[in-house]
C-alpha cells in the first residue's frame, strides 16, 4: 500500500456509494444460511478456477516477470486449498456453542451464536495480490459477510482481472473491487467498516489501525517484519540452506513470511554461506536474467531499494555474495551477506527481496537473545533435530508462526490460524479461527421460565443470597472491616 495514506481523507462518492449499497443489502438479509454461504464460496472457487491462467498472465505482466507456476502454486492454489476448508468445516463452525452456566443458575440455558459482522473491508498487498484478497475473501463470505476489496495501486493487470472474476461470480453489493483508482488509499479506510483486513507494513497497519478507530472498527492485521531462520546446533547445514534458499528465492524474496535473516553457528557460518550459493545454483543455474522459474522484483523503485540495502552492507564493511549472474532487468539474483554490523540496513528493516544476511552467534542463548532483541517477527523457522534445543528456543521467543525444518508451510496449512504478534500484527485469519475473527460471537442466556431469578432482587439480606455470599465470599477478613462506628 502507498504510503500516503492519510487518516483524514474522505471517502469519494464512488466508494461511499458501493459501501451503502452493501450496508443496505446486509441489513435486508443480516445471516446468509450456511446453503447460501456455501454457494458463494463454490462461485467464487469456480471462477477462480476457470480464470487461474489469465491471472497468473496478469501478475506476470504486473511483475515484470513472475513464473507462471509459482503464481499458480502459491496465489491460486493458496486461495483453492482455503476455500475447500471452509466448504468441508462450515456448518460446524455456524453452529451455537453450548456453554455451561454457573451453579447458580443451573437449569438455564446458555449458547453463543456466531453472527455475520456485516460488511467488510479487505485491504490486498502487491506480493501475492490474488491470495492476500481471496483468502481473507473466503473467510469473509463464509462469516456471512459483505466485502469491499482494495487492491494495490502496483498490480494494475491482476486488479482488472480480478475485477472481471468477481463480477461474475456476485453482485457489488455482495462483493466490490476498488484498486489503483483510489488516488488516496486513505479514502477507502475512512468508511465506517464492520471489520478491517490489511496486510501490509507496519508503518502503513498504524495509520490504518489509527483511521480505524475513527469508527471504532475492529481491524486484523498482519504486517510482516524480520523472520529468523535459526540453524541449530548439530544441524545438518546443507539442508537447512537449502530449505532457507527457497524461501528467500519464491517471488524473489517478496513474502511477508520469507526468512529475512539465518542465525548460524560460528563455527558453521563460513560451510552455511557455500551451501547456500550451492543450493541457489541447483535450483535456479548460473544466470537468472530470462529464466523461466525466477520471479522479477515488482518494479523499478523496489530493486533500487534491493540494491541500495546491499551498497549500504559493501560500504560498512559487509562480504556480499551473488549467487548467479544478474543483469539489467529485475530479475536480481539472491545475495549472501556475511560479516554485519547492527548499524547496516539489512540489520535493521525488513528486506522483502533477494538478500540473506548471515548473522553468527556463539550458544543458543545468544540467537535467543537476538530474537528478544527485535521486535515480534511474523514467523520463526528452526532447523536441526536437538529436540530439547528446539524446546527451548520456542519456548524463549515470540512470533507469528513457526515451521520447523522448512519454511512458510504453516501458512499454506489452513486448519489453523494465520496472524502476527506484536509488531508483526494482530487477530487471525484462516480456517476456524478466521471465521470466528470476522463473526461476532453473540452470547444468548435462556433462563428457565419458573427460575426464581426474584430470590436476587432487593429489599437485600434474605436468606439465599446470605447463603450465596456465604459460600462464595466467604466471611472475609474481619481485621480489614470498618467499625460501624466508624462509618459516616
Amino acid at each position: 500500500m502507498n504510503d500516503r495514506l492519510a487518516a483524514t481523507a474522505a471517502p469519494p462518492a464512488r466508494h461511499a456509494a458501493l459501501f451503502e449499497r452493501q450496508r443496505r443489502a446486509f441489513l435486508q438479509a443480516p445471516c446468509p444460511s450456511a446453503a447460501q454461504r456455501r454457494d458463494d464460496l463454490r462461485r467464487l472457487k469456480r471462477e477462480l478456477l476457470r480464470h487461474q491462467d489469465v491471472l497468473a498472465e496478469a501478475m506476470s505482466q504486473d511483475f515484470g516477470y513472475r513464473a507462471p507456476a509459482e503464481s499458480k502454486m502459491l496465489d491460486i492454489l493458496g486461495s483453492t486449498l482455503e476455500i475447500n476448508h471452509a466448504l468441508r468445516h462450515l456448518g460446524r463452525w455456524m453452529k451455537p456453542r453450548r456453554r455451561s452456566t454457573e451453579l447458580l443458575f443451573l437449569t438455564n440455558r446458555l449458547r453463543v451464536t456466531y453472527q455475520p459482522k456485516g460488511v467488510v473491508g479487505v485491504i490486498v498487498p502487491w506480493n501475492f495480490p490474488i491470495y492476500l484478497a481471496l483468502g481473507p475473501l473466503a473467510a469473509a463470505l463464509a462469516a456471512g459477510n459483505r466485502v469491499m476489496v482494495k487492491m494495490p495501486e502496483a498490480t494494475p493487470a491482476t486488479n482488472a482481472c480480478l475485477r472481471r472474476l468477481l463480477a461474475e461470480a456476485f453482485s457489488e453489493d455482495q462483493v466490490a473491487v476498488v484498486g489503483e483508482e483510489l488516488l488516496d488509499p486513505g479514502a477507502f479506510t475512512a468508511l465506517p467498516f464492520d471489520h478491517i483486513v490489511f496486510t501490509g507494513s507496519p508503518a502503513v497497519g498504524r495509520t490504518v489501525m489509527r483511521t480505524a478507530a475513527e469508527h471504532l472498527t475492529p481491524v486484523t492485521l498482519e504486517l510482516g517484519g524480520k523472520s529468523p531462520a535459526v540453524v541449530l546446533p548439530g544441524a545438518d547445514v546443507a539442508e537447512a540452506a537449502t530449505r532457507i534458499v527457497h524461501g528467500k528465492a519464491a517471488n524473489c524474496g517478496q513474502i511477508c513470511v520469507a526468512p529475512d535473516y539465518a542465525l548460524v553457528p560460528r563455527a558453521s557460518v563460513e560451510a552455511f554461506a557455500q551451501q547456500a550459493q550451492a543450493a541457489f545454483a541447483r535450483l535456479y543455474g548460473p544466470r537468472v536474467q530470462g529464466h523461466p522459474d525466477y520471479t522479477a522484483l515488482v518494479n523499478e523503485r523496489h530493486r533500487q531499494r534491493i540494491a541500495a540495502l546491499l551498497d549500504d552492507a559493501r560500504a560498512q564493511g559487509a562480504t556480499v555474495i551473488a549467487c548467479a549472474e544478474g543483469g539489467t532487468g529485475r530479475q536480481m539474483p539472491l545475495h549472501i551477506v556475511t560479516g554485519l554490523t547492527p548499524r547496516m540496513r539489512i540489520a535493521q528493516e525488513e528486506i522483502f527481496g533477494p538478500i540473506l544476511p548471515v548473522l553468527a552467534y556463539d550458544t543458543l542463548d545468544d540467537a535467543i537473545a537476538i530474537i528478544q532483541g527485535g521486535p515480534r517477527p511474523l514467523a520463526l523457522y528452526a532447523f536441526g533435530h536437538d529436540a530439547a534445543a528446539r524446546r527451548r528456543l520456542l519456548a524463549h521467543t515470540h512470533s507469528g508462526g513457526v515451521t520447523v525444518n522448512d519454511w512458510g508451510w504453516h501458512v499454506l496449512n489452513h486448519d489453523a490460524p494465520f496472524g502476527g504478534v506484536g509488531n508483526s500484527g494482530m487477530g487471525t485469519y484462516h480456517g476456524e479461527e478466521g471465521f470466528r475473527e470476522l463473526s461476532h460471537a453473540r452470547t444468548v442466556f435462556l433462563r428457565h421460565r419458573f427460575f426464581p431469578i426474584g430470590l436476587f432482587y432487593p429489599p437485600f439480606g434474605n436468606a439465599v443470597q446470605r447463603l450465596v455470599l456465604r459460600l462464595w465470599l466467604g466471611a472475609g477478613d474481619p481485621a480489614l472491616q470498618t467499625s460501624r462506628k466508624d462509618t459516616p
